[in-house]
């Protein structure tokens, strides 16, 4: 009960921490600055988990991005 509970509500955190423990283990093997990196992945799998969670849109902004980067970059001015 408790597990389907939380499973409902915190999906997609779930999944994104799965994911990173999943990947972790690979990259602590290699020293110190491989497992900063892993900490790295379990913080954006759990962040990117709580934006889809909490149906906030895309954790980034691609269209405004996507129009800053047009407005920035013109190959043929």
């Amino acid at each position: 009960m408790f597990w389907k509970q939380l499973w409902e509500s915190h999906r997609g955190r779930l999944l994104g921490l799965a994911a990173a423990v999943f990947l972790c283990p690979i990259y602590l093997f290699f020293g110190f600055w491989n497992m900063m990196f892993c900490a790295l992945l379990l913080f954006v799998g759990y962040t990117v988990g709580k934006y889809k969670d909490l149906d906030q849109g895309s954790f980034l902004p691609w269209g405004e991005l996507k129009n800053w980067l047009a407005s920035r970059w013109r190959p043929f001015k």
